[in-house]
């Protein structure tokens, strides 16, 4: 099994447009790495790929990814894109992918309803961009030997969708995970949780790699800052430190861990700073964009 991180960055990337924090800044200039939105992208063959979640930055991340390049005059590796949830930073970019090349789209009832129900995913022409509901607990192939199985963690509606009663944690198809298995391997890709219940930690036990949300380091982050007044939680991401932070829950966790879905605040993006040795010294990665892995 191989994985390109097409994107690590949380919603806005890194730099955000509009920010002048002090990662953002680093980021202009060179001193850190700049991230795009989260996604990454799955093979067995390094032929055909599945991509997990469609970035606004899709465009360029196809483009700096040499293995999916087009290898004919009007065609795509990519042959399918599998959706975990219905925010902005990962939806929007199925829109980017409309020039008449064909692919499958996989998303929950909830996703679909989504997508179904706005008239601007019109353009996705469906003589050419099947979509196909995919059901909690439930094994599908996106590519012909790639199982991918959904599984549901606690999270929230997509901004878009918020009403005047909003659960942070709510449990259903609204947010999920994936479990992909081939060839004895098993990979899950987490990039929005909220909490991590029990129940969620058998999930995620024992996997040759797990891909799980870093979008902050502590839940007030942005408050810290002075980016922004939203909390982590209600964002729907659980916080990387603390007693309920997701260090401290997925320390029993066997496995190669990694984070993704990172914000442009979060301090573990400063290479020397002290919550970023936090992270290495737990034995987790932090990923980065145009990262490969084979499993």
């Amino acid at each position: 099994m191989r994985l390109i991180i097409l994107g690590a960055g949380a919603g806005g990337g890194l730099p955000q447009w509009n920010c002048g924090c002090r990662n953002c800044t680093d980021a202009r200039a060179g001193q850190i790495p700049r991230m795009t939105q989260s996604s990454v992208a799955v093979s067995l063959d390094g032929h055909s790929w599945v991509v997990l979640n469609a970035s606004p930055d899709i465009r360029h991340q196809l483009d700096a990814a040499t293995p999916l390049h087009p290898r004919g005059l009007r065609e795509s590796p990519v042959s399918s894109v599998v959706l975990t949830n219905g925010d902005i930073d990962h939806i929007a970019g199925a829109l980017i992918l409309r020039e008449k090349t064909p692919f499958t789209l996989y998303a929950t009832t909830a996703g679909l309803d989504i997508v179904n129900s706005n008239s601007v995913f019109g353009v996705l022409d469906p003589q050419l961009v099947s979509k196909r509901q995919i059901t909690l607990d439930t094994c599908f192939e996106p590519l012909p030997g790639l199982r991918a199985t959904p599984f549901p963690v606690p999270g929230k509606v997509a901004l878009f969708l918020e009403g005047g009663t909003l659960n942070l944690e709510e449990v259903g198809e609204q947010t999920v995970g994936l479990l992909i298995e081939a060839n004895g391997k098993r990979v899950a890709y987490v990039p929005g949780c909220a909490a991590i219940p029990e129940w969620l930690l058998a999930r995620l036990d024992r996997l040759d790699l797990l891909l799980f949300d870093g979008t902050v380091w502590n839940n007030d982050d942005m408050q810290r800052t002075g980016t922004g007044e939203k909390t982590g939680a209600r964002m729907g991401h659980v916080p990387q430190n603390g007693a309920l932070g997701s260090l401290a829950q997925l320390a029993s966790v066997e496995g190669r861990k990694m984070y993704i879905h990172i914000n442009n605040t979060n301090p573990i993006l400063q290479p020397n700073s002290p919550e970023r040795s936090t992270v290495l010294k737990a034995g987790w990665e932090i990923a980065s964009d145009g990262m490969e892995i084979t499993l």
